[in-house]
């Protein structure tokens, strides 16, 4: 019999049928695959029982998310929010479930946090849609960080130059596509984000 590390990497080979995959996904089966990968990619999470698997991206998503973190973290530091931080990661904001969001803030009551399991909550998620991770992003992720109630989850549209951003009790997204404004609870004063100028940077 194989050892489970061998067994998942088959399990991935087969086809998907009713018999080739564990019927739910747990996050001790997770991090066995991510311990098993000689790299960070591909990206694996599991959301309520599904398996999630993301290819490397795009060079535009990475040198969107560069340009997000350097726009969000002297906001965060200035005001004391915590720390922005990216995948790789190990998050189990909720029991088995295993996410990877591409940025992320980490509250401030957070900051003595040294391992990924003591990370609860989030102050705000990221995702840079990729045509692989498009689905996902938008439905499973965006379900899930609105039933653990991440103050804000964005999705960052490449192909349509626009922010979704969604709240926890949101039936649909504001879209923007000029400007972002965030505005933590505990904040007196407003990140601006120019949208327009913030597509500019990155090349189709």
């Amino acid at each position: 019999m194989l050892p489970f590390s061998r067994r998942a990497e088959h399990h991935m080979r087969m086809p998907a049928t009713h018999q080739s995959y564990p019927r739910r996904w747990t996050a001790y089966d997770v991090r066995a695959l991510m311990e098993a990968s000689p790299t960070h990619w591909p990206r694996y999470e599991a959301i309520d029982g599904e398996l999630i698997v993301t290819p490397a991206p795009r060079l535009a998503h990475q040198e969107m998310l560069e340009v997000l973190r350097d726009v969000l973290k002297p906001y965060v530091a200035r005001h004391g929010l915590g720390r922005v931080l990216g995948a790789p990661a190990d998050l189990e904001l909720e029991t088995d479930s295993i996410v990877q969001p591409d940025l992320f803030v980490v509250p401030a009551s957070l900051s003595r946090a040294r391992e990924w399991t003591d990370v609860t909550t989030l102050l705000l998620a990221i995702e840079v849609l990729s045509p692989s991770s498009r689905r996902h992003d938008r439905e499973t992720k965006r379900r899930f960080f609105q039933r653990v109630l991440i103050p804000e989850y964005w999705t960052v549209d490449l192909e349509r130059r626009v922010v979704e951003r969604w709240r926890p009790n949101a039936d649909v997204p504001e879209v923007l596509d000029t400007t972002l404004v965030w505005r933590p609870e505990t904040v007196a004063h407003v990140l601006e984000i120019d949208l327009i100028a913030l597509f500019a940077t990155i090349e189709r």
